[in-house]
């Protein structure tokens, strides 16, 4: 195992810690975690009573780039990449973001969680965890990872950490919309990392060969660099 590899599922491990310890706090109604909910859902509640135009304004945000606006963008990577024959892109990005719905689906289910009934915006389903910080953080890692080979090195980081602004910006808006509770959206953040991993991690989007030669017979190896 690679010290890349081990560090995935280590920080992995503590993603699906981060988000146990989210569900067991809302079971168990822990004061500091009911705190927190209640003091953040108030706060924004009654500034969003008393602001209607920066409500609309936060529902339209999530909803123009939300999880189905990463899905479709998803859709057509996964055309190009099948016209281009890199089949294995399309598949971990068919994999990543195809089923990250129903997985949001089946958690909601498990957790039934009420929405809060001081919600500014309609929402269906339950609300732990929050789906919108689930898809925004699998698209978002899916598109950086896809896109990375080919980015150049001075680019990379200002695209990572507009990615990471917009995934926080939409847990951020769910909670001022008040249809999450802010734990929903740190466990849908962290359930969001943890399944991209599992995803990068058992269906890469390259294969590794040999760092010796770029002849077709190094193609094949599982070790050395990344190859599409």
């Amino acid at each position: 195992m690679t010290s890349r590899t081990r560090w995935l599922v280590a920080s992995t491990a503590a993603a699906v810690a981060v988000y146990a310890l989210m569900w067991v706090g809302y079971v168990s109604q822990w004061t500091w975690l009911t705190g927190m909910d209640s003091l953040a859902l108030d706060r924004a509640h009654d500034y969003g009573v008393a602001h209607p135009g920066w409500v609309t304004g936060w529902d339209v945000f999530c909803t123009v780039l939300g999880p189905n606006a990463f899905r479709l963008v998803g859709l057509v990577v996964v055309v190009v990449a099948l016209w281009r024959r890199h089949f294995r892109v399309a598949v971990f990005v068919l994999i990543a973001e195809g089923l990250s719905g129903p997985l949001v689906e089946l958690s909601k289910y498990l957790a039934d969680r009420p929405r809060p009934i001081t919600a500014l915006v309609f929402a269906q389903s339950s609300s732990f965890p929050s789906g919108h910080a689930v898809g925004v953080m699998v698209g978002v890692l899916v598109l950086l990872t896809v896109a990375w080979p080919v980015l150049h090195p001075p680019l990379r980081g200002w695209l990572v950490a507009l990615g990471a602004l917009l995934v926080i910006a939409i847990g951020v808006g769910r909670v001022v919309l008040n249809v999450h509770h802010p734990s929903d959206v740190i466990a849908g953040w962290a359930l969001g990392y943890a399944y991209f991993v599992v995803c990068l991690l058992l269906v890469p989007p390259r294969r590794r060969i040999t760092a010796i030669a770029d002849t077709p017979e190094a193609l094949g190896t599982a070790r050395g660099r990344w190859r599409r």
